[in-house]
């Protein structure tokens, strides 16, 4: 097995005269900010990618090639056995460099190696900038129990907003804190809370087996990485039930799916009994978006708010989902009882704010015609 280079060895040819490093290639995150600059791309056949404000821009160099890419990838994984890496499929890991700590997956295409390099910001930032539409965030901290699900696509900064709202907890209350990650992203400091952070595959084998063990490490607060099979959902779902705050994620594009996705993971004849656990252990599913800033300055968050109020619960008690985006769009005002938004409300929000480009919005909107009317109605 070859040695290992180190992060500071010199091993992409941009030009004639510069030779990059996986440190220079590091560096740039630093020097334009994790808010714009969130991935890192390598592959054999392209020069490296970054993705800029969620476009992908390409460095202006030769393409990388085979012997180059896995050279990076030993940079950042240490004893790194590629034909190991091959059977698998796919390593995960993490790095920190400077004041970001990155995430890292490292896969085999039909090409060679390539790897996906994730920037985290070092702190979450405070929940008032994150972007939520309402104040819901004010009623998800001072729960005591309860599911809350934060949804979206890849990169759609699911693990920044739970980072924010858990960091907020550990500021403000006296709580036992356990997490489980795969892998850990943000580092979180214990202060008036305590907390522990697992990572699975290092400190745990897997999600069920961590939440088996979590269920009597005597938590106020867990969270739940990504409810990724039948046994993590089951047990997340009974840890809500059984009066602790949770907070997982799922990929998923908006509510109604959120709740389809959870149901469906399951045979036909459970899916009456997951039902009636979700409608009772649910309290707030936030579906959300990265969209690029109109000014070209970073991007913003268009967030869908469920609340799982008493007529809510019933929909998804009785697997009614196509009749939630109604209580979505009635049960709007920013009253506890309430504070409900559709994408497309939050979408056109934005746009009649000047935040983002109309058009844009409406390319993100789940319902474009939805879209469209919210928009014609906030511009009067």
């Amino acid at each position: 097995m070859p040695d290992s280079p180190t992060i500071d060895a010199k091993l992409y040819q941009l030009t004639e005269d510069r030779t990059l490093s996986m440190a220079d290639l590091l560096e740039y995150f630093e020097q334009k900010g994790t808010m714009r600059v969130s991935d890192l791309h390598l592959k054999v056949g392209c020069p490296p990618v970054y993705r800029y404000d969620g476009r992908l821009q390409k460095l202006k160099g030769p393409p990388l090639d085979a012997e180059t890419v896995e050279a990076f990838a030993r940079c950042l994984f240490h004893g790194l056995n590629v034909e190991q890496l091959r059977k698998a499929g796919s390593l995960d890991g993490s790095w920190r460099h400077g004041t970001i700590q990155f995430r890292l997956n490292c896969f085999a295409d039909n090409d060679g190696l390539a790897l996906a390099v994730r920037a985290l910001d070092n702190e979450p930032p405070p929940l008032e900038k994150i972007g939520f539409p309402n104040l819901v965030w004010q009623d998800i901290v001072n729960a005591q129990h309860g599911l809350v699900l934060i949804t979206g696509i890849t990169g759609a900064g699911k693990s920044t907003t739970i980072a924010s709202l858990i960091n907020h907890i550990i500021a403000k209350r006296a709580c036992r804190i356990i997490t489980l990650e795969d892998p850990i992203e943000y580092r979180l400091r214990s202060r008036s809370s305590i907390v522990s952070q697992r990572e699975i595959g290092r400190d745990v084998p897997d999600y069920a087996r961590g939440l088996r063990d979590c269920l009597r490490e005597d938590p106020d607060v867990i969270f739940v990485g990504e409810m990724r099979d039948r046994d993590s959902t089951r047990w997340t779902l009974s840890a809500a039930e059984t009066g602790h705050l949770v907070f997982s994620t799922l990929h998923t594009r908006d509510v109604r799916g959120t709740v389809t996705r959870i149901l469906d993971m399951f045979p036909a004849n459970q899916q009456d009994e997951v039902a009636n656990q979700l409608s009772l252990g649910l309290l707030y599913v936030l579906s959300q978006k990265l969209l690029p800033r109109a000014n070209g300055e970073g991007r913003v968050v268009a967030m869908e708010v469920l609340n799982n109020t008493y007529a809510t619960s019933n929909l998804i008690r009785l697997a009614k989902v196509e009749q939630i985006y109604s209580q979505l769009q009635t049960k709007v005002r920013d009253l506890p009882s309430e504070r409900m938004v559709t994408m497309e409300a939050s979408l056109a929000q934005l746009a009649a704010e000047g935040e983002v480009d109309p058009e844009i919005a409406e390319q993100f909107a789940n319902h474009p015609g939805e879209f469209l009317s919210a928009l014609r109605h906030l511009q009067g």
